[in-house]
Order: structure tokens, then sequence, then C-alpha cells
């Protein structure tokens, strides 16, 4: 066995050990918003466990009042390829979150909603913070409906046992 066969069998046999992912969601801006799920997304389609757990503003994420109007997080983020002058200026997040919203759809990726949809239908649980939702004063009901329950965080920490656990 030569050292390349040596390293794809390793490769193998470490892209099967992994059986639980545990997403921790704290921000609800849209470009916080997509990689938890994107992540929860690949663990299911490799036949990983997914849970995601949203808590301060990645409830935002799955509000039924604002799962549709997230928008980008320009100012503060050293990432904006424009001066932090010209980002805190009024309507720039708009415009921002406008164009990449058109870079998405041209590139057939859905919509937060959708992938929450995806998500449950591939299996992916997903769980509110019940200290986030009683700081925000809101309910099940604001929720939508792929929400499975509200848990408290040690809640999550049992569901979340043995599993890899990545905090966004």
């Amino acid at each position: 066995m030569n050292v390349l066969e040596k390293e794809v069998n390793q490769e193998e046999t470490q892209k099967h050990t992994m059986t639980k992912l545990a997403i921790i969601c704290s921000k609800g801006s849209l470009d916080m918003a997509y990689p938890g799920l994107i992540l929860a997304n690949a663990a299911r389609m490799c036949g990983v466990e997914a849970t995601l757990f949203f808590t301060f503003w990645g409830l935002d994420i799955v509000n039924k009042k604002k799962i549709d109007h997230l928008h980008l997080t320009f100012v503060g983020n050293p990432s904006v390829p424009v001066p932090a002058m010209i980002a805190g200026l009024p309507g720039m997040e708009g415009i921002a979150t406008t164009m990449m919203k058109r870079e998405m759809e041209k590139l057939d990726i859905p919509s937060i909603r959708e992938m929450l949809e995806i998500l449950d239908d591939a299996g992916a649980e997903m769980y509110g913070c019940q200290m986030a939702m009683d700081m925000f004063k809101l309910e099940k009901d604001d929720l939508v409906p792929q929400v499975k329950e509200i848990i408290t965080a040690m809640d999550f920490m049992d569901l979340a046992a043995d599993a890899q656990i990545i905090f966004i």
C-alpha cells in the first residue's frame, strides 16, 4: 500500500467516526444563519445526527416574524469590503442584503425558511432556548413549526452528549 492509498483509507475511516453534531446558533443575521444550517444539512446528508439549538439572537432565525427579514451584519464586520464609514450609512445593510440574496438565488441556495424545512424533512432536530425565550418574551407559537420544543441549556447538554458541538 502506497502513502496515498494509506491517507485515503485513513480519511475514509475518519469520515465515518462522527455520529452526532450539535450546533448552537446564537446570531440572527443572514450571514450567520446559513453556516449552521448548511453544516446541519451536510451532517444529515452524511448520515450524522444533527441537533440545532437556537439561543439569544439566533432565535431570529426561527422566529416567524423575523425569518424572512434577516439581513447582513455590515457594521463591525471586518470582512466587509467597504470602509466602516460607508458601511454605517443608512440603507447600506439593506443594499448588501439584497445583493447577497440575488447571488444566492443565482446559485439556487434555498432561503432560510426552505433550509429549515429541508432540515426538518431530513430528520434534524431543532430546539429553542428556554432562557432566551423568556428573556425576549417569546412563546413557542412565535417560532416556526420545525422547532421541536423549547428546552433549557442543561437539556441541550443532555441531547448533545457525545456530539461534536459547534458554536456559531
